[in-house]
């Protein structure tokens, strides 16, 4: 599950930008575990008083006399970093940490329909960071740095409650024809640049809870909520196409095929890598766990592993199958 800025927020201390100053020193005063004090108007923030910089204004010359019997919003800091509470900690973090440096300690203000959430503490925001990322690597992919069967599951198990989703199984076609060709390293590389392919073009401009993981091996699964999955499809599939080309010789891709030893231990000509893509869908039908989904994407992809080419596959609502496929020639 992602971890979201929400998640880790803690109550906030509100005041309007009426309220005097001398209240304000008295709330610190009272408060010394406090840092800062959010000013809102009808819930909504609009500045940011942190005790450290609040402190600093009163300690100048004539700072205490000149603005401890005026209001708040005279003082206050109005270019405060306000985030949706469904936005991520790792980007929570990259957006505090663009801040000017004067301000790169404040609090990090969160709301939810834009009104006042909480607020996270730049400390918190790190440590809940460092721990999010820790857990990343623990279940990622380790060759593609993909999220892993562990994330996958998560993620799939939500994705049945979506109004609408496209789950995307992908697999390289007669990759262990190539690996065992070509060498692992050719191999690993092959499995790299497609895992490139799929993220930036399901991620890239996409909608927050799109998702890719790496399920092991050559077979990668895509997650997108909605029904839009023809450009993607098609895109990953013109880019994995061309980008394979640069493996074979002229004279391979001419033929189409490469020669290797079978499991029967017989020399045969075998097809060229290519990509399948099961696309399975809520849209004339609902899933009610993850295992009757699978059970439709393992019969899609089996469809796929018939036609040998770069395919991908829908099944329409009598569960016959729907496709479009290009070809590495055109």
């Amino acid at each position: 599950m992602q971890i979201t800025i929400g998640d880790i927020a803690e109550e906030a201390t509100t005041i309007t930008p009426a309220t005097k100053c001398e209240d304000v020193y008295t709330i610190f005063k009272d408060n010394s575990s406090m840092e800062g004090i959010v000013v809102c108007t009808n819930q909504q923030p609009v500045g940011l008083v942190m005790k450290t910089q609040f402190y600093q204004k009163l300690s100048t010359k004539y700072g205490f006399d000149l603005f401890m019997k005026r209001t708040i919003d005279l003082v206050m800091n109005r270019e405060t970093l306000v985030v949706d509470y469904s936005v991520p900690v790792a980007e929570a973090s990259a957006l505090a940490m663009q801040r000017k440096q004067d301000n790169l300690y404040d609090y990090v203000i969160v709301t939810m329909r834009d009104r006042i959430h909480g607020i996270v503490s730049i400390k918190n925001l790190l440590m809940k960071l460092a721990e999010v990322q820790v857990s990343i690597a623990k279940y990622s992919n380790p060759l593609t740095g993909l999220p892993g069967n562990f994330f996958i599951e998560e993620t799939l198990q939500e994705v049945l409650a979506y109004e609408k989703y496209s789950v995307l199984y992908i697999d390289i076609d007669t990759f262990k024809v190539f690996n065992d060709t070509y060498g692992f390293k050719e191999g690993d590389e092959l499995i790299r640049e497609t895992a490139n392919i799929v993220s930036e073009t399901v991620l890239k401009n996409s909608v927050k809870s799109s998702f890719v993981g790496h399920i092991g091996g050559d077979d990668f699964i895509a997650v997108i909520p909605h029904y839009e999955h023809e450009w993607i499809c098609k895109t990953i599939i013109t880019r994995f196409d061309q980008m394979v080309r640069r493996f074979y010789s002229d004279e391979e891709l001419r033929k189409g095929y490469v020669q290797a030893i079978s499991r029967r231990g017989k020399l045969e000509e075998f097809p060229l890598v290519s990509i399948s893509i099961a696309v399975i869908q809520n849209k004339t039908r609902s899933y009610l766990s993850v295992k009757h989904l699978s059970k439709d994407a393992a019969k899609l992809k089996k469809r796929c592993k018939e036609i040998k080419k770069s395919v991908y596959l829908t099944l329409d609502d009598s569960l016959e199958e729907r496709y479009s496929y290009m070809s590495p020639n055109e």
